[in-house]
């Protein structure tokens, strides 16, 4: 098969959502229908495994959420699919703005009971700031539900987007009786079955003026679905491919994840309308897919994926070209030159060792130490340098104190290997040095998850002893000397793992204090890793 043909098979997307709106089970579905697993919650072949094949981590499986993004890869209708799944909690939310830079397209989950809820909104931010395609997914239709219109305006009012419902439901809850495709003009009916085990909930399609849709539906629901068909298709949005793949229209589908019902339809649809993996911009300009070689970068890091082997594997998102593991590539912040090993297409945990990859793929490869994220990886001879990759100020602030000063050396391992991955940011004391350590974070949640992985991955019994501060802004010349700055009381200065200078404040009124004290100072929320 020829590159080309290769590349434009190949789609890659991020599924969001608000924690319980039913993400990891969508994914799920996805992969019963690719046949990459047997039965929902567990690894082909692995019967007595019931845990969401994205959730691979201890603690995942012991909390029963997802506190890191995962990727799964499968084949569909001769589709080469990438799926990045991402945590819905909020305190892991760095993470799933990481993981949607890799992505083409991303497929926002909504609890049809809910709506748009905040989770949703923050991560939606990040997809109109990329202009990449949202397809919208109303899950949970078995269930009582908000009335679709509503759900519809939600979604336009909240998140600013069009929508276009590209199928509609008759009824919800115990009165779900099935989905309308718009375009077939046909009645998809809902009949529940046994959750998890069975494949696809069974089904059957009626024209939609047939009298057995008639008899099924009754005639309180019959009627309602012909009123709001004529209501859409009189005063709802056209669809439009351009205003889709543009980010400006979002596609609506309606369904029930649990059930397996209308997944197919959705994955189907939303398959001919996403796109094959598009041109990115480099510092060198417009770097094509398919004709430019070789290129990715490093989005994600994740230590100890295999505890018996202690390994570290970089995600690596192919962006241009054919990767072939048997030939060197260039690593741009490096400047070195060499080969990537042990390159390998990731099931969540599962692991197969490739030979050959391309552009729109997720590779792991093995990561001796070198590689940061945002990292940009090219064929010899090319130097040109994606995007860097936003460091988002951390939000709340622990000093990290190890018991067992016999183990120092494993503490100082753990919290390195775990800080590279992005999840946490830690901090030394500015003059202190590493002997006062401060840890970061997005979400408080991130502390347990940091204590817990010191303590099973690491053998490192922690403190975590609460700072009362809540903001942190790098200094914007790292030339700066924090020791001969003013009105510095209650500030506390540190630095990064790159050694860059930073200022801890208990408020923002202490920023704009430090700023106005000190002429030509400039303070930064993030920086470009």
């Amino acid at each position: 098969m020829d590159l080309e043909k290769e590349i434009n098979r190949r789609r890659t997307f991020a599924i969001i959502s608000h924690p319980d709106a039913g993400k990891t089970t969508l994914t799920e579905k996805f992969l019963l229908y690719g046949g990459a697993i047997n039965t929902a919650g567990s690894v082909k072949g692995k019967a007595n495994s019931k845990y969401a094949v994205s959730d691979w981590m201890d603690i995942e499986k012991e909390r029963g959420i997802s506190v890191t993004s995962s990727v799964l890869q499968f084949e569909y209708d001769d589709y080469c699919i990438n799926i990045l799944d991402t945590p819905g909690h909020q305190d892991f939310s760095e993470d799933t703005y990481r993981t949607l830079m890799a992505a083409d397209s991303a497929v926002m989950v909504i609890d049809a009971s809910k709506g748009v809820e905040a989770q949703t909104i923050k991560l939606f931010k990040v997809c109109v700031m990329r202009h990449i395609p949202i397809f919208t997914f109303i899950n949970k239709m078995d269930r009582d539900a908000r009335d679709s219109f509503e759900l519809l305006s939600d979604i336009e009012s909240v998140l600013g987007i069009q929508t276009c419902p590209i199928n509609w439901p008759i009824g919800s809850g115990k009165d779900f009786k099935g989905i309308y495709d718009r375009k077939a003009k046909t009645v998809r009916t809902f009949t529940q079955t046994a959750v998890g085990g069975a494949k696809e909930a069974k089904e059957v399609d009626y024209d939609v003026e047939s009298d057995e849709l008639k008899a099924l539906a009754g005639d309180t629901l019959y009627e309602q679905l012909l009123e709001e068909i004529e209501l859409l298709d009189e005063a709802g949005n056209e669809f439009d491919l351009n205003a889709v793949q543009n980010g400006n229209l979002s596609p609506v589908f309606f369904g029930s994840a649990l059930n397996t019902f209308g997944v197919e339809i959705f994955l189907k649809y939303f398959l001919s309308m996403t796109t094959h993996p598009l041109a990115r911009e480099s510092d060198e300009g417009v770097i094509d897919p398919v004709t430019a070689p070789f290129s990715g970068f490093i989005f994600k890091i994740q230590a100890n994926m295999n505890k018996a082997h202690r390994d570290r594997i970089a995600f690596m998102r192919i962006c241009s070209g054919k990767f072939d593991a048997d030939k060197d590539v260039y690593h741009v912040q490096s400047q070195r030159r060499l080969k990537l090993s042990q390159p390998q297409t990731i099931m969540a945990q599962e692991r197969s060792i490739i030979n050959e990859a391309y552009a729109g793929d997720v590779v792991g490869v093995f990561d001796p130490g070198i590689f940061s994220i945002g990292d940009t990886l090219t064929a010899p001879g090319n130097k040109f340098a994606y995007e860097g990759i936003p460091t988002f100020a951390p939000e709340h602030f622990s000093r990290l104190v190890s018991l067992n000063s016999m183990k120092r050396k494993q503490f100082i391992k753990g919290i390195t290997q775990i800080a590279q991955e992005g999840a946490i940011q830690i901090f030394e004391d500015y003059n202190l040095g590493m002997s006062e350590i401060i840890v970061g974070v997005v979400g408080v949640l991130q502390f347990d998850v940091l204590k817990y992985r010191l303590e099973n991955e690491y053998g490192c019994e922690i403190r975590l002893e609460p700072l009362p501060y809540q903001f942190i802004r790098w200094i914007g010349d790292p030339s700066t000397d924090p020791g001969k700055l003013r009105r510095m009381n209650n500030v506390k200065a540190v630095k990064d793992m790159k050694g860059n200078p930073l200022l801890l404040f208990v408020n923002d009124w202490m920023i704009r204090m430090v700023l106005e004290d000190n002429e030509g100072l400039e303070l930064k929320e993030f920086r470009k890793n």
